[in-house]
């Protein structure tokens, strides 16, 4: 593995140094009092829907994303099943090391934008 910074100071790993210039970008964008005041919610939603790091998610936090905007979870095994009301999906996710999956993060941010969820109140 190489190192994550070469002599000249800049990332070597185009995924890493993507990861630093979005949250460089956010800090920049974001007065200091707003993201300390972000509810753990607030910033994992800012996460999914951001897309930046879908393979840096916490499984947990995620589960309880759905949970946070109406979505019922039913458990079988490893496998966390989530259906709402009036969504025809139903999202199946499954842990990796304690991270959700990069492609189950893409469906949540798919079927957030889709129908409009998730804003400061239970939809």
């Amino acid at each position: 593995m190489s190192a994550l910074r070469t002599s000249d100071g800049t990332h070597d790993n185009p995924t890493i140094a993507g990861f630093y210039a979005v949250t460089v970008f956010l800090r920049i964008l974001t007065p200091k009092s707003k993201l300390d005041s972000m509810s753990k919610y607030e910033h994992v939603l800012a996460q999914v829907l951001g897309g930046a790091c879908d393979g840096n998610i916490a499984f947990h936090d995620l589960c309880q994303l759905l949970v946070r905007i109406g979505f019922e979870e039913r458990i079988r095994g490893d496998h966390h099943i989530f259906s709402r009301e009036g969504i025809v999906e139903i999202i199946n996710l499954q842990p990796k090391g304690g991270r959700a999956k990069p492609y189950q993060v893409k469906q949540v941010r798919d079927l957030i934008l889709k129908y409009k969820l998730g804003g400061s109140s239970v939809d």
